[in-house]
């Protein structure tokens, strides 16, 4: 495992951190967010003193635990502020969501750059190839490298030779903002709005509304970055139960997406069996990227939009959207 070297120090009123991808020599690179978020993922609050977890009774490892949401401060900056209530000004220290433009670039050539989060990085390039149809698995993937500057990132990827002419047959030179989901393409016929259904094998028809309210209510816990910072969007990976597997945040819901299919590729896990939980509206792209790798449901918190709900009928995907403890609105028409 390498070793990285992270230097923080106040310019102005802005935490910034230096020397944030600085990497021992003869390492091969790795995300900080692989080493800390991916390796711990957010989850509910562990009582030390429950059997479940014999390894907290001893001293040394308990501090490593309690002092670990100080050591995972990627994604998030503190700020100086003034919070102002009536007429009384108080000076306070506030965190902020990161975002910085995140180039993905694929054998050597810069495909797209994303206004994103910066954590989890190597899932996020990995879901995006997979999610835009670059790869079909997660297997012609053969390398990635993070490399995260202080105010810029870029993750390389290196993929099988067929894959890439084929990306270069039908380039898209994208640029895209947290919120973009089309970005960059040069015309509506490369824009694949519907790109087909999903085996009929992954669907699911037997999601009860318990596991819809079972996943709202559990999703908080796993949201350590909005807790921080107000200002994230979250995917969780659900059983057919309703309890969340894993979950990942970013500013920009796509991107939160993205992540979650990365980690589902790079673990070989299965897309049937489970459903996707989402904080945000279920807008087109989302349902675009589930249909792509073979997601079957898709359940958010707010609205869907037209387009998602005319993707989602012709993939064959659920999609439940308004998702408020025992209620929601299921899309069938």
């Amino acid at each position: 495992m390498c070793k990285i070297e992270e230097h923080s120090f106040v310019r102005g009123s802005h935490l910034r951190r230096e020397g944030f991808s600085h990497l021992e020599a003869n390492c091969t690179p790795l995300a900080t967010s692989s080493l800390y978020s991916s390796a711990f993922p957010s989850g509910p609050k562990i009582d030390a003193q429950s059997p479940s977890y014999p390894l907290l009774q001893y001293p040394l490892f308990a501090f490593f635990v309690m002092f670990l949401p100080l050591i995972d401060s990627v994604g998030w900056l503190e700020v100086s502020a003034i919070r102002r209530c009536g007429n009384v000004d108080v000076s306070v220290t506030e965190q902020v969501a990161e975002e910085m433009p995140i180039a993905i670039v694929i054998n050597g050539i810069s495909h797209a750059v994303m206004m994103a989060t910066p954590r989890d990085l190597e899932e996020f390039a990995i879901g995006f190839a997979l999610s835009e149809g670059i790869v079909k698995s997660a297997c012609d993937i053969f390398d990635v490298e993070p490399l995260v500057n202080s105010y810029s990132a870029e993750v390389q990827l290196t993929i099988a030779q067929e894959d890439f002419v084929r990306l270069k047959q039908n380039r898209r030179a994208m640029s895209g903002p947290s919120g973009c989901g089309v970005c960059g393409t040069e015309s509506i016929e490369l824009l694949e709005l519907f790109p087909g259904p999903i085996p009929a094998s992954t669907r699911v028809t037997n999601v009860q509304s318990t596991a819809v309210r079972e996943a709202g209510k559990l999703l908080p816990a796993y949201q350590r970055l909005m807790r921080l910072t107000g200002g994230v969007h979250a995917a969780a990976w659900c059983n057919l139960e309703g309890n969340i597997r894993f979950a990942f945040e970013d500013v920009g819901r796509h991107n939160a997406l993205d992540k979650l299919i990365g980690h589902l590729g790079k673990s070989n896990l299965p897309t049937e069996g489970g459903f996707v939980f989402m904080s945000s509206r279920a807008s087109y792209e989302l349902v675009r990227k589930a249909a792509k790798v073979g997601i079957p449901m898709l359940a958010t918190i707010s609205a869907p939009t037209s387009l998602a709900i005319d993707i989602a009928l012709r993939a064959g995907i659920r999609l439940v959207s308004f998702c408020r403890e025992d209620r929601f609105v299921e899309y069938s028409s």
